[in-house]
C-alpha cells in the first residue's frame, strides 16, 4: 500500500470491512462509517426491512435524500445570501455616486 493511503477497519452491523483511503480521509471515513451503522441498526431495528443487503440500500436512500434536502436547503440561502450582496453592492454604488455628485457642487 501506498504511503498516503491509510488501512482503515470499520465495523458496520457488526462486521467488519478493512478500507483503504488517503491518510488524510481516514477521521472522515470514520465519522461516515459511524453514521452508516447509526442509520443501518435504526433501519434493522424498526423490524420492517429484512436483509443486510435490503438495509443497506435503504440507508442509502435514506442518507441520500437527507444530503439532497440539506443541498436543497444550502442552495435557497445561497440565493438569499446572493440577493442581498447584489442589493448591498447596488446601494454602495448609489451611496458613492451620490458622494461623487455633492463633491462636484
Amino acid at each position: 500500500m501506498s504511503d498516503s493511503l491509510a488501512r482503515v477497519s470499520v465495523r458496520i452491523l457488526e462486521k467488519e470491512y478493512q478500507v483503504a483511503c488517503p491518510k488524510e480521509e481516514r477521521d472522515d471515513l470514520l465519522r461516515s462509517a459511524e453514521i452508516l451503522n447509526r442509520k443501518m441498526r435504526e433501519i434493522r431495528e424498526s423490524g420492517k426491512v429484512i436483509g443486510l443487503d435490503r438495509i443497506a440500500v435503504m440507508a442509502a436512500l435514506n442518507l441520500t435524500n437527507e444530503l439532497l434536502v440539506s443541498q436543497t436547503a444550502d442552495d435557497k440561502v445561497d440565493s438569499k445570501l446572493l440577493g442581498r450582496v447584489q442589493d448591498l453592492c447596488e446601494l454602495v454604488d448609489a451611496t458613492v455616486a451620490e458622494g461623487a455628485a455633492q463633491l462636484e457642487l
